[in-house]
């Protein structure tokens, strides 16, 4: 039987060297050259793909992890900051993950160019950030941007507003994968063209790809030659990601011998976090635990709040000389994410990624530092959108902060319904964004449209049925209030 399935993933593994040879000699000049080295990286996934059985996670040899693997913000904070911080900045690089679209929300285009607060856009507000550290500290941190062949050409076209701005910015692709048919394990495309139907056979695959695809742009080296030795990572759209001068002074302050080569910032995880990673101890080793890797009868258990206290944010500080090593030894071994997908014309495919944090077991020395919820503020649907547009936030220098004026330091639960969800149609549906300083919890459901100057306290749902609508009245005032049927305000 093992003599057959080794049989088997020979041929599978033959087939597809064969069939990526063809859409190679399907294109020429530096297509070519790139989609090669895309290849390198993906036969290495499928290789390793063909070779999985069963779950890359035994539940039994789970460990909560040791207790000074995982550190409170607080104790790194109590460091204080060294006399010089220019000196540390100037080792830093900050890369946003700047790989995905706006389509959750209705958007065409990358999603770092949608508007979030006062006309600024991800993008301005991560430009902005990075300025004013360089102004302050009379420092030289460039940015680097890890574009997919979905937003690199609208991107690259934006970038050119940011000239006389302070800050360097540099892009780079991440790969480009073919996705493979689910019953044939072979590639739906059959020419590397972007147009037309070919478009739908590829995919970028996942951040995890970021380690892989820097090393090859040859930025990784020249940034390494101006004297940098770490990298902030983090999404583009998560906006309580900003540069932390603690941890950074933390990571560069390490003796030589106890270099800190990688950081991940979790935080406590609440009822709407069950689904993020989690940073377990694994065969002595710091490890990033996700749902996917979880078996289905141990779900329950992973999503336990009590059991597995905190989630990954995804904000990563990485040493630029160990990403450097990992590569050239081919040690980054990254646990494989399958995401199946079903294409326009019903075609079921494949997709294999893997994740930017699943490294933390690679590197020397990995720690998490367990930091505050605001560092964690991910703009993900126009319900997000709506809380960072309020008046819940202080907006300076890019960076957003939690009013003082609210009382308590938690975030309201906003939950707008289905014809919010395009962010045009959202913008519509308010006249202006409605004071929520007091606010607890907000559903809003169906044809519903708030008037200037609402202020919204406590507990408030407002549900239109079908068929129905409601108008919020200009200055109206709702606090723990449940408005439902149809309320139309008319003009005379």
């Amino acid at each position: 039987m093992a003599q057959f399935q080794e049989m088997m993933r020979q041929q599978l593994e033959s087939s597809m060297n064969a069939e990526l040879e063809k859409l190679l000699d399907s294109t020429e000049g530096s297509d070519r050259e790139v989609s090669r080295k895309d290849f390198e990286g993906f036969r290495n996934l499928f290789q390793r793909f063909l070779q999985v059985k069963g779950p890359s996670i035994e539940w039994i040899k789970i460990q909560r992890p040791p207790e000074d693997s995982i550190q409170p913000y607080e104790r790194i904070l109590g460091r204080g900051l060294p006399n010089s911080v220019a000196d540390c900045l100037n080792k830093l690089v900050v890369v946003k993950l700047n790989g995905g679209l706006g389509t959750s929300m209705g958007c065409k285009g990358p999603k770092s160019l949608i508007s979030v607060r006062n006309e600024n856009t991800f993008l301005d507000l991560t430009v902005q950030q990075i300025e004013h550290l360089n102004k302050t500290y009379n420092t030289n941190v460039p940015l680097v941007l890890m574009n997919s062949f979905n937003t690199d050409e609208d991107t690259k076209k934006i970038l050119q507003k940011y000239t006389h701005h302070r800050v360097k910015i540099h892009t780079f692709n991440q790969s480009r994968y073919p996705r493979i048919n689910k019953e044939s394990l072979l590639p739906v495309s059959t020419s590397l063209s972007m147009t037309g139907q070919s478009a739908e056979g590829w995919y970028p695959p996942g951040h995890g790809d970021i380690y892989a695809s820097f090393y090859n742009s040859g930025l990784m080296d020249q940034l390494i030659a101006q004297g940098k030795e770490y990298i902030f990572v983090s999404n583009i759209d998560n906006l309580g990601a900003t540069v932390d001068l603690h941890i950074l002074h933390h990571l560069v302050s390490q003796p030589n011998g106890k270099r800190c080569e990688f950081i991940m910032e979790v935080t406590d995880k609440t009822r709407a976090d069950v689904k993020g990673g989690t940073l377990i101890q694994y065969e002595g080793k710091l490890r990033l635990l996700e749902i996917a890797q979880v078996p289905k009868a141990h779900v329950d258990e992973f999503k336990s709040v009590s059991k597995f206290k905190i989630f990954n944010t995804n904000n990563l500080w990485i040493s630029l000389p160990a990403i450097k090593r990992l590569q050239e030894q081919k040690a980054m071994d990254l646990e494989i994410i399958v995401n199946p997908k079903t294409l326009d014309g019903g075609q079921n495919v494949v997709q294999l990624e893997t994740a930017v944090g699943a490294a933390i077991k690679c590197f020397d020395n990995a720690l998490g530092i367990n930091v505050p919820r605001s560092r964690f503020l991910p703009v993900k649907t126009t319900s997000d959108l709506l809380l960072v547009m309020s008046n819940l936030y202080s907006l300076d220098a890019g960076s957003l902060t939690m009013s003082p004026r609210r009382e308590f330091p938690t975030t309201p639960h906003v939950k707008l319904g289905s014809s919010f969800t395009n962010v045009q149609e959202y913008v519509n549906r308010f006249e202006s964004i409605p004071d929520m300083l007091e606010l607890d919890h907000l559903t809003v459901s169906g044809d519903v449209t708030l008037g200037k100057n609402v202020s919204l306290k406590g507990t408030v749902i407002i549900i239109a049925n079908h068929g129905d609508r409601i108008d919020i009245p200009a200055g109206s005032m709702l606090e723990n209030k449940i408005v439902s049927g149809n309320l139309r305000i008319m003009d005379h």
